[in-house]
């Protein structure tokens, strides 16, 4: 993007703040934000809010997603789900965040819980206790998309909209996503 993505602006909120927004609402108790590249750009955003976040940085952030989301993981002591969220994927709504927990706790066998759009899973993922060490001893080559096929039989999927597979990497898909937030979730 030339730029950090996370400080984009839709409407009159930052990438970054449209997601913390919706994470706030949610029925979600503990939050950590986990920054990787240039973080002293992103963390007044996370600092300056009343329902502040823990905050870590991921130091190894080029070794990818997986290396961030053990981070988090670290910090958290007494939940028994995580989500995986992108922060660069604004138009994360509330309503569904509280389905993915509430189809989670309905299902004891289910490990982890995606939406779905038209046939492809997306995010943010929903993974229980029970995979925290799995992901936290994931080897260098592996990623987050190993450990849901390793489970893919204690997968729960939830029929979601578009932006759940959608973020932003390029100037067309920050077009295409404001063009998204202008129809609402």
């Amino acid at each position: 993007m030339g730029q950090n993505k996370l400080l984009l602006r839709l409407n009159d909120s930052t990438l970054l703040d449209h997601v913390l927004n919706a994470i706030a609402a949610a029925d979600i108790h503990e939050k950590v934000v986990v920054l990787g590249h240039k973080p002293e750009e992103i963390i007044d955003v996370v600092t300056s809010r009343r329902d502040a976040a823990q905050i870590v940085i991921n130091r190894d952030y080029k070794q990818g997603m997986a290396s961030s989301f053990q981070k988090g993981l670290q910090l958290l002591r007494y939940v028994d789900a995580a989500f995986l969220v992108l922060g660069d994927q604004p138009i994360l709504d509330k309503n569904l965040l509280n389905v993915m927990v509430h189809q989670l706790a309905d299902n004891r066998e289910t490990l982890i819980v995606s939406p779905i759009y038209e046939g492809k899973k997306g995010h943010p993922v929903l993974f229980r206790r029970e995979l925290f060490g799995e992901i936290s001893g994931l080897a260098k080559n592996e990623t987050i998309r190993d450990v849901i096929h390793r489970h893919a039989a204690r997968l729960l999927t939830v029929e979601a909209p578009e932006w759940t597979i959608m973020d932003i990497d390029t100037p067309e898909d920050y077009a295409r996503i404001r063009t998204l937030m202008n129809r609402g979730p």
